[in-house]
């Protein structure tokens, strides 16, 4: 089972200045034209980090499919295209933050295997959750929505994220109390070994030793913490890690008495 790994990237921007002769009464005019280069520099980088990510946009939405579309059958339960197209962002963005091109050949069709593959086990999951008796109350579900609208400083701003998501309000409390039915199925069915001491310090020292491994490359190092300072987000990070692939060893499960038809 291929497991993610963290990378630590460390952003260095250097600056260049061209000294233009020697002239003490010049010298004023030229730092002034100097800000003024730098300034139209920092225009056009900006201009040009746009028309890239608007570029970029442009190849991702290619990677939708219409949202009525039936993606994936499961168990008699339709997925549709729309479902599919808010899974693709999420894996999208998740290939982006590892530093590789989502829209590439090879990516793309990974981008595409593990965007049905997830809502195929979210679909099992959440079925499951059903089958064992899991329900969320109104209080529940309004209480998440009273947590989800604080995201947002006005109402205002909060309808129009709804809108640009297509939902509506019934439709993301929908959505909400399936995430809460979901949510305690996992806590209280999927149960994880405990993060031990020695998997802790073997996790810190991999990120030393892969630290070590980018400075004698040449490349920076940033100063390594303590291990008991970063000792309670490394267990969590292990949790998260134990948890994911117990899910992903239930979905496995689940799979083998299940009628899954994909037609992606």
């Amino acid at each position: 089972m291929k497991k993610l790994m963290y990378t630590l990237l460390i952003g260095v921007i250097a600056a260049a200045l061209t000294a233009c002769g020697s002239n003490d009464d010049a010298k004023q005019s030229k730092s002034d034209d100097q800000k003024t280069a730098q300034t139209e520099k920092q225009k056009e980088a900006q201009e040009k980090q746009e028309k890239q990510a608007k570029e970029m946009q442009k190849k991702l939405d290619k990677q939708k499919v219409d949202e009525k579309k039936t993606v994936a059958v499961v168990n008699g339960k339709k997925v549709s295209g729309e479902e599919y197209n808010a899974a693709l962002a999420t894996s999208q963005n998740q290939y982006q933050q590892m530093g590789q091109d989502p829209t590439s050949k090879e990516a793309a069709k990974q981008v595409k295997q593990q965007t049905i593959d997830n809502l195929v086990g979210q679909t099992l999951l959440l079925q499951e959750a059903e089958n064992k008796g899991y329900k969320a109350t109104d209080e529940e579900v309004n209480k998440k929505l009273k947590e989800t609208k604080k995201q947002f400083k006005t109402d205002k701003q909060f309808k129009s994220a709804l809108k640009d998501a297509g939902l509506t309000q019934s439709q993301l409390k929908s959505e909400l109390a399936d995430s809460i039915k979901y949510q305690q199925y996992v806590d209280k069915d999927i149960q994880t070994p405990e993060v031990t001491d020695k998997e802790i310090q073997d996790y810190y020292d991999q990120f030393a030793k892969q630290s070590q491994s980018q400075a004698s490359g040449g490349k920076e190092q940033s100063q390594m913490p303590k291990l008991e300072e970063v000792k309670p987000q490394i267990k969590q990070q292990l949790e998260q890690q134990k948890k994911q692939e117990a899910l992903e060893k239930k979905v496995e499960e689940l799979k083998k008495n299940a009628k899954v038809e994909v037609k992606l």
